[in-house]
C-alpha cells in the first residue's frame, strides 16, 4: 500500500520536541505506516535522539524531492538558521521562535503542494513565536495567513476518540456572548463534521454545549440557549448534520466519555472544553488545526521547559497526533 509522507518538525529546540519526535520515530510500526520527512537542524535531531536514548537510522537529503525512504527509513532535510548559533534551552527565546516559524514555512509549502500529505510538529512556545515577530494570536491564525486562506477555521482538541471545537477561542470571557450567533454555531458544527470525516469518521455524531450554568435554566441565567444555540442546533439538523443539544457544559463530557454517544463536542468558549479534555488526559491530548486546506496536527501540551533534557517526556500525545495526521494524510493520496 502507498503510504502518506509526513512533514515532521522538532518544534522549539528549547523544549521537549526533539526528544518526542525521536521517541515517535523509534517505533517500527510508525515507520511502516508513513514516510517521515524531518525538516530540522541535524544537530538538534541528534540531540533529541541522545536525550530519548533512541538511535534511529535515517538518510540526509539535499532537498525534499530527492528524499528516499527505503526500508522505512526516515529522511532528513537540513534546516538551519543563517546565524548558526546554539540554542538556549528551557526558556522562551527569539531564536527558538524564529527557528519554529521558518521551519513552518518549509513544511507548509510542501504540504500545500501535496509533496507531503500532512504536517506534524512538536510543541512550540507562543512567547517565543511572538518574540520572533508572529503578529497573530496563535500559530493557527499564522498558518492561515501563510496559506492565504480566508475561510473559517478552528482549533480542534482531540482526546482518544473524542473531538472538540469551539465557537470562540482566544478572547476575553466577557466578550464571548457578543460573539455568538446562529451562523457561528452552525459554522462550528460544519467544521468539526468536516474534520471528523477527514479523519475517517464517516457519520460524525456531534453534541453542542450551552453557554450558561444549567443551560440557562429556561432563561433564568441568560437567554443565549433560547435565542441562539437551540435555533443553531435546529438549523444544523435541517442541513443534515447529526447534531444534538444544547447540553449543560458540566455534564456533556461525562456523557461523551462514559456513554460513547458523541464523536465531537462544540463548545462556546476556550476553557469550556479545554479544562474537561485536559483533566481526562492531559498527556494524550492532540490539537488539529481544523478547516485549513492541509492537515496539521500537534500535541496539545506545551514545550515542558521544566523537564527539557531529562529524557522523561511522555510520547502519548505525539503518538496520537501522528495517528490522526496519518489518517488525514492517507485520504490525500
Amino acid at each position: 500500500m502507498k503510504k502518506p509522507r509526513i512533514a515532521v518538525l522538532l518544534g522549539d529546540p528549547a523544549g521537549v520536541g526533539p526528544e518526542l519526535i525521536a521517541r515517535l520515530l523509534s517505533v517500527p510500526e510508525n515507520r511502516e505506516r508513513a514516510d517521515f520527512l524531518i525538516i530540522a537542524d541535524s544537530r538538534e535531531w541528534q540531540e533529541g535522539m541522545r536525550i530519548a536514548g533512541k538511535q534511529i537510522d535515517y538518510t540526509v537529503a539535499a532537498d525534499p524531492q530527492s528524499a528516499t525512504f527505503e526500508n522505512n527509513t526516515p529522511a532528513l532535510v537540513e534546516f538551519r538558521l543563517p546565524d548558526d548559533a546554539s540554542f538556549t534551552r528551557a526558556q522562551a527565546t527569539e531564536r527558538g521562535g524564529r527557528y519554529s516559524l521558518e521551519a513552518f514555512k518549509v513544511a507548509l509549502a510542501l504540504t500545500k503542494a501535496n509533496e507531503t500529505q500532512a504536517m506534524l510538529f512538536a510543541p512550540v512556545n507562543k512567547t517565543s513565536l511572538h518574540m520572533a515577530g508572529m503578529k497573530t494570536n496563535d500559530e493557527m491564525e499564522w498558518f492561515a495567513q501563510q496559506l492565504d486562506f480566508t475561510g473559517q477555521f478552528c482549533e480542534f482538541n482531540v482526546l482518544d476518540e473524542l473531538w472538540t471545537s469551539r465557537v470562540t477561542s482566544h478572547i476575553a470571557l466577557k466578550d464571548v456572548s457578543s460573539r455568538l450567533s446562529v451562523e457561528r454555531v452552525v459554522g462550528a458544527v460544519k467544521l468539526i463534521d468536516t474534520g471528523l470525516k477527514r479523519a475517517g469518521i464517516a457519520k460524525p455524531r456531534i453534541a453542542v454545549c450551552g453557554l450558561n450554568p444549567h443551560n440557562g435554566d429556561d432563561g433564568a441565567f441568560g437567554r443565549e440557549e433560547i435565542d441562539i444555540i437551540t435555533p443553531a442546533v435546529k438549523e444544523a439538523q435541517a442541513q443534515g448534520f447529526d447534531v444534538q443539544g444544547p447540553y449543560p457544559a458540566d455534564t456533556i463530557f461525562v456523557r461523551a466519555r462514559d456513554q460513547n454517544v458523541f464523536d465531537g463536542v462544540v463548545t462556546m468558549y476556550h476553557d469550556q472544553g479545554q479544562i474537561a479534555m485536559k483533566l481526562m488526559g492531559f498527556w494524550r491530548g492532540v490539537t488539529v488545526h481544523g478547516g485549513l486546506p492541509v492537515p496539521i496536527t500537534t500535541p496539545a501540551h506545551g514545550t515542558a521547559f521544566d523537564i527539557q533534557g531529562q529524557g522523561k517526556a511522555d510520547v502519548g500525545a505525539m503518538q496520537k497526533a501522528f495517528d490522526i495526521g496519518c489518517a488525514m494524510g492517507t485520504l490525500r493520496l
